[in-house]
């Protein structure tokens, strides 16, 4: 997103679609789980009040359920309706994928930016 190589989203708990921490993605990937997001209780509840429901933990899925803080990949669609709502949660954007664009403007991204560079020329 940064011009970078993607940064790792998380590990604790391990996030991603392909579980390696980072919001990488591949044509498997129907949701686009791009967003690297930290996530709010806010947020949490509105998910689970649309049916996302992140919070419960769920071993089969090797899910152990999100909690305020958590740094989490959120399917973009997901995202951009949290932020329909008014509960989108800060972005990671160093470790949002590129292809998060493709569903959530990259200024809206930025607006909700955890780590803007001490240059913000470099998010152009």
């Amino acid at each position: 997103m940064l011009g970078e190589p993607i940064a790792e989203c998380g590990t604790d708990p391990v996030t991603g679609f392909y579980r390696d921490g980072c919001c990488s993605t591949g044509p498997e990937d129907l949701g686009s789980h791009t967003v690297c997001a930290v996530v709010s209780e806010e947020f949490l509840a509105q998910q689970r009040a649309v049916g996302n429901d992140l919070i419960t933990p769920r071993p089969e899925y090797r899910f152990a359920g999100l909690k305020p803080g958590d740094r989490w990949c959120v399917c973009a669609a997901r995202w951009l309706q949290a932020h329909e709502a008014g509960v989108a949660p800060p972005v990671v954007l160093a470790a949002t994928h590129r292809a998060a664009t493709r569903i959530v403007p990259l200024d809206v991204l930025r607006s909700y930016a955890a780590d803007v560079p001490d240059d913000p020329g470099a998010l152009a």
